[in-house]
């Protein structure tokens, strides 16, 4: 071993390390690795950002555009509907339908995005059928994992797994190569679940979510859209009490919607603002509860108002539900500690934490992934709210000033990059001319496309990969591979394929599945070309596999389920242990024979 291998070898071990550990974000954790290794001269500067040029993050950026596009459009959510009629009222019918739906569209967009999407459909059709929403919640998150495997686009690794590839000199796969692995995975997951499912899955009767618009989201979480306007009056005991003091949520169960003061209208006031003699009050709630609270404060009933019209459902107000993402930013804080009436200035009505339901004053309660949060506010608040890094708005809302839904100018957009890539133009290249031409045609404008991309995932590519042009470079890459084949013995090639696909399903169990990708891709280009086997083949396995994500809920669709479907750690033990067995036996014989 030289020097220079000790000390790539270095650094993936504590990029390894810092990956397993979180001790900082992924996007740093890159950063920090990209920039060390060319500090310490083990690629050169313009190596060292030749990621941020590569393909791969073209494509990956232009991907979640697209995505963004089509569910902008209002498609994805048309497709649910029919899909979740479809069930029939059946339970086993439900998990395969559902199941399927969602592993076909996760094909093209991101696996949470498909599951977040009939998230609030399918845990309303459990409550009304007393379907145990546990024994439908995994199964659906699975099959959009699995989806992912369906089409070169279809998850970070398989996006970035032709540029690694063409780094290498080697060429590169076409948008469907991988479609018969994927399908085979697919069905794999869906017999299983329809066959043992009900035997494995634990039965908890909670369920998360529940509406698609404002009247479902009235009707199941029995909320009151009753607005009632009440003024400050003279000698009233509310004035120069701040509005937490005034006791409004905690003693009261109402919200106060707003506030007007000479003409100027506070939405969501703070709980820290105070009240003054002359506001004019906009409070939701039980109509009867409102009186009370007024004549013990000595209010004013104020008549019938443009303020109050503005105030009601329909008037540019609306109830809407967001969930807390994996790895969101308020994860563990409060109501209270986020300011997020201040921030956001949307009215909390509602908390859904796992089996148990908040209402009144939940200020304290620690917000977790997965935790379902029911606000009212203007719907171009609830969207700027929802911006999927914070929170992930799943309730279908459009502002009455943005641009109309246009599902077939969205589709038409989406299918011409499809058909570029199918008539062997460059992937990243009709990927980006397909985002374009949404922005373009008017599905999404250009400050919605920069929102919807996750750059810590952009950052997390380009970081990593002048680290696999360090491993090749230094002959690290080539050092390890010799290791394993020794350690893997003159056995079936067969075997060594078993062992990279084990070693990718464990990289991606303790790492980001891009970033076990980016680590693992040059090294196993090696180990193939030392051993006779095909390098694209076992590149594929490693990008196929490190998908392979159910043994615990650290991928982002199992930890944004595991709240709502009311599951620990052992049941992902339990229940994904035989998914991730019966994804290896799908996997490697498949991508062996087709691909070896």
């Amino acid at each position: 071993m030289t020097v220079e291998i000790g000390m790539v070898l270095g650094m993936l071990g504590l990029a390894v390390v810092l990956f397993s550990l979180e001790l900082l974000r992924v996007d740093v954790v890159a950063i920090l690795i990209m920039l060390l290794l060319a500090w310490a001269g083990l690629v050169t500067p313009e190596q060292a950002f030749s990621g941020l040029a590569s393909g791969a993050v073209v494509s990956i950026i232009s991907v979640m555009i697209i995505g963004q596009g089509i569910e902008r459009s209002g498609i994805t959510r048309r497709l649910a509907s029919p899909v979740i009629r479809l069930s029939g009222g059946s339970e086993g019918r439900l998990v395969a339908v559902v199941s399927v739906a969602a592993g076909l569209i996760s094909a093209f967009m991101q696996n949470i995005g498909a599951a977040a999407l009939f998230l609030p459909a399918v845990t309303r059709i459990a409550r009304r059928m007393r379907f145990p929403v546990s024994r439908i919640l995994m199964p659906l998150g699975f099959a959009a994992i699995l989806g992912g495997t369906l089409t070169l686009v279809g998850s970070g690794p398989l996006i970035i797994l032709n540029d690694l590839l063409r780094q290498q000199g080697f060429s590169e796969f076409g948008l469907f190569s991988v479609t018969p692995v994927g399908l085979a995975l697919l069905a794999g997951g869906v017999l299983y679940f329809y066959l043992f499912g009900r035997r494995l899955l634990p039965s908890s009767r909670q369920a998360g979510s529940g509406g698609e618009g404002r009247r479902d989201l009235v009707e199941e979480w029995r909320l009151s859209s009753t607005v009632s306007g009440y003024r400050v009056a003279a000698g009233s005991d509310l004035a120069g009490l701040t509005v937490e003091e005034a006791g409004i949520w905690s003693r009261h169960r109402l919200n106060l919607l707003a506030l007007r003061e000479r003409g100027d209208v506070t939405y969501a006031p703070w709980r820290y603002s105070r009240l003054a003699r002359g506001q004019e009050l906009a409070l939701l709630g039980d109509a009867d509860a409102a009186g009370r609270f007024a004549a013990e404060h000595g209010l004013e009933r104020i008549p019938r108002s443009d303020f109050l019209d503005q105030m009601r459902p329909g008037g540019g107000m609306e109830f809407a539900e967001l969930i807390v993402p994996p790895k969101s930013p308020v994860a563990g804080q409060s109501l209270r500690r986020m300011g997020l009436r201040k921030r956001y200035a949307v009215e909390p009505v509602m908390l859904i934490a796992g089996d148990e339901e908040h209402r009144g004053d939940f200020s304290d309660v620690p917000l977790l992934p997965g935790h379902i949060l029911v606000v009212y506010g203007r719907t171009g608040s609830i969207i700027e709210m929802g911006d999927r890094r914070t929170f992930a708005l799943i309730t279908p809302l459009q502002p009455s000033d943005s641009r109309p839904a246009k599902p077939r100018a969205a589709l038409l957009c989406f299918a011409g990059a499809v058909a570029l890539v199918v008539a062997g133009m460059p992937l990243q290249m009709s990927l980006l001319s397909g985002a374009l031409a949404m922005i373009l045609s008017g599905v999404i404008g250009i400050d919605e496309a920069y929102r919807a991309v996750d750059w810590r995932t952009v950052f997390l590519i380009a970081g990593l990969i002048p680290l696999g042009i360090a491993m090749e470079q230094s002959g690290a890459a080539a050092w390890v591979a010799g290791g394993v084949v020794s350690a893997v013995g003159p056995g079936h090639p067969f075997a060594l394929c078993a062992a990279v696909a084990v070693m990718a399903t464990l990289f991606s169990l303790f790492m980001s599945n891009v970033a076990a990708t980016v680590l693992l891709v040059p090294l196993v280009i090696v180990i193939g070309e030392g051993a006779g086997l095909a390098p694209r083949g076992l590149a594929l396995l490693t990008a196929v596999c490190a998908s392979n994500s159910f043994v615990l809920p650290t991928h982002q669709v199992n930890a944004l389920l595991i709240s709502p479907g009311g599951y620990r750690s052992v049941d992902y033990l339990r229940v994904g242990g035989i998914m991730t067995l019966i994804f290896l036996c799908i996997a490697v014989p498949l991508v062996y024979y087709l691909f070896m």
